[in-house]
């Protein structure tokens, strides 16, 4: 059993999970990935009793690795999805951040979760992706997010018009510093704080929320994920920012852009009774009512 590591800088106060974590698992484990990132923090703090192979930033973990473990909030474990793409390597998100929808396993949890994973006592969840198929390869070979697609105006440059069409058929024209595109998953993040909707992640859906928008009736709406979005932007400058999770780019606005749902789900980990509503329910303080 080959497991992978990934993190950025860790609090100190956290290499003492770090080290229980890596006992435990030594028992199963024939190899340790650790990216070398990562690896530059713990090194002299962690001593590994089983090989460690060390990644560089871009190379991805052994196909047969059983699964990448993500160490830190949820924007770490969006980092992660660059590295596995479609290799279906499952991934465990451990939190060490702060809100963490998709880093669920909290420090306090480590040892149960380390012995659950080992033991096979887990479920795995299969999250849908957005594929930006067209302008191609713009973010190189890996045009997909977990959480959403956002287009954003730049800098202080004024608001920017977004022409909306869902399987050719016109929309909308919205008048906004930007729009997001989001997946279920991603509808705990950028979109929520934008007024989007919470949406259960097995379902088939896509939200379109706008950001700020200046026609204060138009409200985020959610559509099937077997549509095809298309984009048109335009504006006073000629050219944006796009995002697809955690990554950028700038863009001309004479692109027209095309969305839809990728080929391939991204497998998270599930270790305990936790489901998604009880996430949310912990998360967002839910019920923190004397009457109940």
């Amino acid at each position: 059993m080959k497991i992978a590591f990934f993190g950025r800088v860790l609090d100190p106060a956290f290499l003492d999970n770090f080290r229980l974590m890596i006992r435990i698992m030594e028992e199963r484990v024939s190899h340790f990935l650790v990216y070398e990132g990562l690896y530059a923090h713990i090194r002299g703090h962690v001593q590994f009793k089983k090989p460690v192979k060390i990644l560089s930033a871009n190379e991805q973990p052994d196909k047969d690795t059983f699964c990448m473990i993500s160490i830190g909030g949820d924007g770490t474990l969006l980092d992660t999805i660059t590295l596995i793409q479609n290799s279906g390597i499952p991934v465990l998100g451990i939190n060490t951040g702060r809100l963490g929808f998709l880093s669920a396993i909290s420090t306090d949890e480590i040892s149960y979760a380390a012995k659950a994973l080992i033991s096979g006592d887990y479920a795995i969840d299969n999250r849908a992706m957005l594929q930006l198929y067209s302008p191609p390869e713009l973010f190189g070979d890996f045009n997909y997010a977990l959480n959403e697609l956002t287009v954003l105006k730049r800098d202080n440059s004024s608001m920017i018009k977004i022409k909306a069409y869902v399987d050719e058929q016109f929309l909308n024209t919205y008048w906004a510093d930007g729009l997001i595109i989001s997946t279920p998953t991603g509808s705990t993040g950028y979109s929520l704080s934008c007024g989007g909707p919470i949406i259960s992640p097995e379902s088939k859906t896509f939200v379109i929320t706008p950001i700020a928008t200046h026609n204060l009736t138009v409200r985020p709406i959610v559509i099937p994920d077997s549509c095809v979005i298309k984009l048109q932007i335009s504006g006073r400058t000629q050219d944006y920012l796009l995002t697809l999770d955690s990554r950028s780019r700038p863009l001309s606005t004479t692109e027209e852009l095309f969305i839809k749902r990728a080929p391939f789900s991204i497998n998270l980990i599930g270790i305990g009774q936790k489901d998604f509503y009880k996430t949310i329910r912990n998360k967002l303080a839910w019920g923190l009512d004397k009457r109940n």
